[in-house]
């Protein structure tokens, strides 16, 4: 990590220490994806600093000063999410992360290493761990550390009470005695010692040491005033509706052959490509469109093809690159499902949800499917029809780490396992309906009007009461790490962001480095 100063991504602020803007995750979050991509013979990474005695001073404390709340929430998701990237390649890639702290890893810095699996420690009197934001910013460390510390490093929880009010950080032997750290080891053994279980590390992966990645080339993307095309994705964003439509088109070609085919496409498999296009459209729609409230998805293509192809990556998911591109659905799909807006998806004639895009309909709050065709089309396209296959039954997870199926059906376990043997058999807007897979089933007469109102009803709601109904609704079942990251930890920082101890003009954050003390409203509320 070596970040220029004079980097940031907007005026205000200078990136100095380490201290990282949206802009340098989303270099990080890139680097990642072509670690997993186009290194395959990379088995063990080390994070380190080329700035000796300072790792990383965190999220740089006057871009959160000077942003806008809402980029300050989203960019705290962002870099959850990239972290979440960096433990998926630990658990699933096998390409596992070393942090090697050569000086002092400072708030959202100790967060990054938190994200890796092992952490070693310089021991040079000097050489800290700390999470400060409550002592100096009145603000929480936004990027999973206080859950990471007590549910991944398992501290104790007085010892972390003590540890997030000290602004100076631990230090040395304490830290690992305290589980913040794995090793604090001397300068004059640090290097040998990185390297030694860096090798130990990439002892244990099954990652191919001599297999060639594939190259990730930048996408084609064609932005308009209220479009996005892509080469299989269209956006369509309607801004005095509040509503954007996202149109996943399927592929034309058929499935590969066989593992030799599929690595000679290279980023251009459909599969990869389109996966690409639906994470760079819901980041854009994210961060560049916060008035747009509601999400439409509709697909576009031959549900037998898709679902060949899909078939083709499930029988070979053993396969390294494979195996990377089905966890890179993973990971799509979980960013959609905590994307704070509401969701439709709309089953129409020519639709082509099989597969990985089957999910969509599990993810969207409600889904709507037309029976039959519509009667006026100049060009008739085939009654819609579903197509499940193994992807929906495991592989893709949601935070809370069951499948978006076994969470719609929590009260009906029935309903989940007559799901699965509905497997490969393309369903009608009737058969869905049984099964219990869309939530609402209509014809052409009722279709127009119906889903008119449904997008006029959604946009005259509260965004803010949509956002929290939709996240609790979303999350039932199972906690886990990632829940308690997005669910507990940003629904607080959002609300902490907020408060005049942090943000008002006596505020900790905006007095920040002026010599001046807040001023704290003391009331608990």
């Amino acid at each position: 990590m070596d970040v220029d100063e004079s980097g940031g991504i907007f005026p205000g602020y200078e990136l100095k220490l380490n201290s990282y803007d949206i802009g340098v995750d989303i270099e990080l979050n890139d680097a990642i994806q072509r670690l997993r991509f186009e290194h395959p013979e990379v088995k063990t990474v080390i994070m380190t600093s080329a700035k000796w005695n300072m790792f990383c001073a965190g999220a740089n404390i006057r871009m959160l000063g000077g942003a806008a709340h809402g980029h300050k929430v989203n960019f705290c998701k962002f870099t959850n999410e990239t972290r979440n990237g960096i433990e998926d390649a630990s658990a699933f890639s096998g390409q596992r992360y070393l942090c090697a702290l050569n000086g002092t890893a400072a708030g959202g810095g100790y967060e990054l290493a938190l994200a890796c699996d092992y952490l070693i420690l310089i021991d040079d009197s000097n050489a800290a761990v700390s999470l400060p934001e409550v002592p100096l910013l009145a603000v929480l460390p936004g990027t999973g550390g206080l859950t990471r510390v007590t549910d991944k490093r398992m501290v104790r929880r007085d010892h972390a009470d003590i540890f997030c009010t000290l602004e100076e950080g631990i230090r040395g032997q304490r830290a690992v005695d305290w589980r913040l750290v794995d090793e604090a080891v001397p300068g004059s053994r640090f290097a040998d010692r990185v390297e030694t279980r860096a090798q130990e590390m990439a002892a244990t992966s099954d990652r191919p040491a001599a297999a060639p990645g594939i190259h990730l080339n930048p996408l084609q993307r064609r932005i308009t005033a209220s479009e996005m095309h892509y080469a299989s994705l269209n956006v369509t964003i309607d801004r005095t509706k509040a509503n954007a439509t996202l149109t996943l088109h399927g592929p034309v070609q058929a499935a590969p052959a066989d593992i030799e085919a599929a690595i000679a496409l290279g980023d251009g498999w459909w599969l990869l490509r389109i996966c690409r296009e639906l994470d760079n459209a819901l980041l854009h729609l994210r961060f560049n469109e916060p008035g747009i409230g509601t999400l439409i998805l509709k697909t576009a293509g031959d549900v037998e093809i898709v679902g060949a192809h899909d078939d083709f990556l499930n029988r070979h998911a053993d396969h390294w690159l494979l195996r990377e591109i089905r966890l890179y659905w993973k990971r799509t799909l979980k960013r959609l499902d905590l994307t704070s807006r509401t969701i439709f998806a709309f089953v129409e004639p020519g639709s082509c949800f099989a597969g990985v895009l089957a999910e969509l309909l599990f993810a969207a709050d409600r889904t709507y499917m037309l029976e039959g065709q519509f009667a006026d089309a100049e060009y008739p396209a085939p009654p819609a029809t579903i197509l499940m296959t193994d992807s929906s039954f495991g592989p893709c997870p949601m935070s809370n780490g069951i499948s978006r199926l076994e969470t719609r059906f929590l009260g009906e376990p029935h309903s989940y396992q007559q799901a699965r043997t509905l497997i490969g058999q393309p369903l009608d807007a009737r058969q869905a309906e049984a099964a219990g897979l869309v939530t609402v089933v209509m014809d052409d007469l009722d279709w127009p009007d119906e889903i008119r109102m449904l997008l006029e009803e959604r946009a005259s709601f509260s965004p803010d009461a949509l956002t929290g109904m939709e996240a609790n609704l979303r999350f039932a079942g199972p906690e886990t790490m990632e829940t308690k990251i997005f669910g507990r930890l940003t629904a607080w920082q959002n609300w902490i962001f907020q408060r005049p101890n942090a943000v008002g003009d006596q505020g900790a954050l905006k007095l920040y480095g002026t010599g001046s003390k807040p001023e704290y409203d003391k009331t608990r509320v």
